[in-house]
């Protein structure tokens, strides 16, 4: 029974990782792509490919190739709806996009990053790194100060000790500048990213907090660096994220 159930694991884990081999950028990989990034032997990750595409997990091209199938995109989909902070807040940032005319961002905390719950760009959007259920260094972005500064200090461990990224040049590396930045996060409620993620984009980001006064999440607006008035628009982000941590506060 230990090995069979070990058996079961394994394959769960390198299905895992067949779907977890495509990165942001990738649209299409190779059986033998596929094979390298998983560290599967060729034959294997073919077979588990045609596998996840008979599941409709994986969509196999008319060329051979293998791309994400749209029954990953539905479970996506449930999963980020399902979460419920994202299906509350839309109506806000619907209206914060709208007063503001900027990119406007819903994030949460995923062990050392966050991921992009929702996402609303006006034309021509900002050059941004984010996409919807994408994930970024949680220091790197105004949305994960917002969360870490209002974490228990074992989350904030994680994320020093994993080691901080550098994205840009204006990318916060060193830890001590870090902590003392998330100190005056805890002190205005606001956090700010400029130009870490993305060079010419500048952010600023309130926390969510739901029962109890826990952090859930954390709203953002992020624009060109060259017109974005930061200092005006962090009070309608701050009044935003007030008005989704009652929904969130009443829900739990």
């Amino acid at each position: 029974m230990v090995d069979e159930n070990s058996d079961k694991l394994r394959s769960v884990s390198r299905a895992f990782a067949m779907v977890a081999a495509f990165q942001s950028r990738d649209r299409e990989l190779s059986a033998a792509e596929l094979a390298r990034r998983t560290a599967l032997p060729r034959s294997t990750a073919h077979r588990m490919a045609l596998d996840l595409a008979s599941l409709g997990i994986l969509e196999q091209t008319s060329d051979g190739r293998f791309r994400l199938g749209m029954t990953l995109f539905e479970l996506g989909q449930m999963a980020l709806y399902q979460r419920g902070l994202r299906e509350s807040a839309s109506s806000f940032l619907a209206d914060l996009s709208t007063a503001t005319h900027q990119t406007v961002h819903l994030a949460v905390l995923d062990n050392c990053d966050v991921v992009y719950l929702d996402i609303i760009s006006p034309s021509p959007p900002p050059r941004l790194r984010s996409r919807v259920g994408g994930r970024l260094p949680a220091a790197n972005t105004a949305v994960g100060k917002a969360i870490l500064a209002f974490s228990p200090p074992e989350v904030l461990e994680k994320v020093l000790t994993r080691g901080l990224v550098r994205l840009t040049a204006h990318s916060i590396v060193d830890p001590t500048k870090l902590l003392a930045e998330l100190v005056k996060v805890r002190r205005t409620g606001i956090a700010y990213d400029n130009q870490e993620q993305a060079i010419g984009t500048s952010c600023c980001a309130a926390p969510i907090f739901g029962a109890n006064r826990q952090v859930v999440g954390a709203v953002s607006i992020s624009g060109h660096t060259a017109s974005l008035r930061l200092d005006l628009v962090a009070a309608a982000v701050r009044s935003t994220a007030a008005g989704i941590s009652r929904i969130q506060g009443a829900a739990g």
